[in-house]
């Protein structure tokens, strides 16, 4: 693989990211750098940017095939997703999400479906959604050498039963559940915990009370990490971003920008320019499109002679 420009020694982090890695950070005040990326071209930018986590969510569903949640994407699609971003980086650790149903029926198929992420997508580790419930799927990957992250809070696969994107942790006895949950998933071999859409003090709670990172997402700011979806960070999401998302800059009116413009130019002959086109190899007679057309009646006359 040709090699690639990367931002590794700006940021001071390893040259390959791996679980490991990533795990023994906990505590030491360099947080996690993680962010979303769908395809090869992103991926490379994430890369270089200098982040050490892409996580290829099924957040896909939403921001890259125009879904209103992220149940309707499947595992072929994520797959393909992953092989994308795989191809385009080496120093960032590849997590990809398990999409929804494919943890849900028994551990056997649970651990045959993140395989497929593995072998044919390339993912370097999984995630999937849930607390004490998904603890026994979760150990099943990791004794099964899939390295996985765990995800609690608000979990968007699990809208129907959460009632919506709902945030969680807010009474005594939800921040509790929550705690409960993260503590069952580092138990069951978790190398990360995803904390979503949940209160500030919450998350840096349970943040303290695991030896595995966090990485939150409108978790606030005690988390050992943070990760945001890319196309809310670079203003290309369709939807209105989430009260957390930061927008760095607008992206899709840049598109549109550009794409008016082109538009423009068709219109009024300016695109294509002379400099833009290319030449014939030889000179051409003027009539030669005449010469071409007559030898085909000749040759559809002979053909119609033969036939005869």
């Amino acid at each position: 693989m040709r090699a690639r420009p990367s931002a590794a020694g700006e940021f001071g982090v390893p040259s390959k990211v791996t679980v490991p890695g990533l795990r023994a950070r906990k505590g030491s005040g360099m947080p996690i750098l993680a962010l979303t990326a769908y395809d090869y071209p992103t991926a490379r930018l994430v890369d270089e940017a200098g982040f050490e986590l892409i996580l290829v969510g099924d957040s896909m569903a939403n921001v890259v095939l125009g879904h209103a949640s992220t149940l309707k994407i499947s595992l072929d699609q994520l797959i393909s997703a992953t092989r994308a971003v795989k191809r385009a980086v080496d120093r960032p650790l590849v997590v990809s999400d398990m999409p929804f149903g494919t943890y849900h029926v028994s551990t056997s198929e649970t651990i045959r479906n993140a395989l497929r992420l593995v072998r044919e997508g390339g993912a370097q580790a999984v995630k999937i959604e849930g607390g004490r419930g998904r603890a026994r799927q979760l150990r099943a990957l990791v004794d099964a050498d899939i390295p996985a992250m765990g995800h609690v809070g608000l979990l968007p696969q699990s809208i129907h039963t959460q009632g919506g994107y709902r945030i969680q942790g807010r009474t005594l006895e939800s921040a509790q559940a929550l705690l409960d949950d993260a503590l069952s998933l580092e138990d069951a071999g978790a190398f990360a915990v995803v904390l979503e859409g949940v209160p500030e003090e919450v998350a840096a709670r349970v943040t303290a009370r695991l030896s595995v990172p966090t990485i939150g997402i409108g978790a606030g700011a005690g988390c050992d990490g943070q990760i945001l979806v890319l196309h809310d960070v670079i203003g290309l999401a369709t939807a209105p971003p989430p009260k957390f998302a930061r927008r760095y800059a607008d992206v899709g009116q840049v598109i549109r920008e550009a794409l008016k413009a082109f538009a423009t130019d068709i219109r009024s002959g300016a695109f294509p320019a002379p400099a833009e086109t290319y030449a014939a190899g030889e000179a051409l007679p003027d009539d030669w499109d005449r010469q071409v057309l007559a030898d085909r009646l000749g040759r559809d006359e002979a053909a119609r002679g033969r036939d005869r």
